[in-house]
């Protein structure tokens, strides 16, 4: 990444500038590294960039790894105003069109509460799709992902091989499995630590 210094009056850092992963939502990707930051990542916008801060002793492996768990993060809470029914059910006809030449059409999409252990279902003879309440506030690719997922079983009711020759075509396909992964995965922790914002670096 080419470097980008920047200069703070009494916080003596190395700052670096670079494009973001595709929809993340802003232009550029600036990591700002602080020798004062000991323990602490935050994150946060500033114009059509996003400012992600660590201290100045991580690798760039640990760099890559926090900017993308800051990305998510903040998309999270960009996205906290759930959509309602009909924006749902709009984005899954456009998803459609998008990925599917059109051809994935339920008769209704809508949010539910009853549903903990699977994010969403669908049922091919109603031509119905339900996602889970918990999706709410998840950034937009992973809802849409699980839209994506539901609307190929209006094509292919199973799982097999055709069904994910599907999804294939959702880039962000894996990218929204592994997010899933690690909801699933934190829900299983005696505690997660981390504020509105900000996450502890270890």
């Amino acid at each position: 990444m080419p470097a980008d210094p920047l200069h703070r009056a009494g916080t003596p850092h190395r700052s670096t500038t670079s494009q973001p992963p595709s929809g993340s939502g802003a232009s550029a990707i600036e990591v700002r590294r602080s020798a004062r930051r000991r323990r602490t990542v935050s994150a946060y916008r500033e114009g059509d960039r996003t400012v992600v801060l660590i201290p100045a002793r991580m690798s760039e492996a640990e760099e890559q790894r926090w900017v993308n768990v800051m990305l998510d993060k903040l998309a999270a809470q960009e996205s906290k105003r759930a959509l309602g029914d009909a924006e749902l059910a709009e984005r899954a006809r456009r998803l459609s069109d998008q990925y599917f030449d059109g051809r994935a059409r339920p008769v209704s999409v809508r949010w539910v509460t009853n549903q903990n252990t699977r994010w969403g279902s669908c049922t091919p003879a109603e031509g119905s799709i339900r996602l889970s309440h918990r999706l709410q506030g998840m950034p937009e690719y992973v809802v849409d992902y699980v839209l994506v997922h539901e609307l190929a079983h209006l094509l292919v009711p199973g799982h097999g091989p055709r069904f994910w020759e599907l999804l294939t075509a959702y880039p962000r396909t894996e990218r929204a499995r592994g997010y899933l992964e690690g909801v699933v995965a934190a829900e299983r922790l005696p505690h997660v630590p981390g504020a509105r914002g900000e996450s502890p670096a270890g």
